[in-house]
């Protein structure tokens, strides 16, 4: 019984093999171009394209700020909002 079992799901393994079966080379996948522009237009066309790119990623860029504060009255003032309770100093423990 369990010898024609297995001999059942050997000959399906094989016939959906068989059914999966195409070219090893994918070319059932390859494109085809019918162009009449020459290697040299396309060439000058991707020049004038990569002079024009940026390699900067858009939004990469930092802002620099120029501070005019001076750096004691900004401790200062730092000083007086944690004495006063505007914000927190310390260790926070959310338990």
């Amino acid at each position: 019984m369990f010898a024609r079992f297995l001999s059942v799901a050997a000959v399906a393994a094989f016939a959906a093999f068989g059914a999966h079966a195409d070219e090893a080379d994918g070319s059932q996948f390859a494109l085809k171009f019918d162009t009449n522009r020459t290697r040299a237009e396309v060439a000058a066309e991707a020049a004038t394209v990569a002079q024009t790119r940026s390699i900067e990623p858009a939004g990469s860029r930092v802002v620099t700020y120029k501070s005019t504060a001076d750096r004691a009255a900004v401790r200062a003032q730092a000083a007086e909002a944690v004495r006063t309770g505007q914000i927190p100093s310390g260790e926070f423990s959310a338990m």
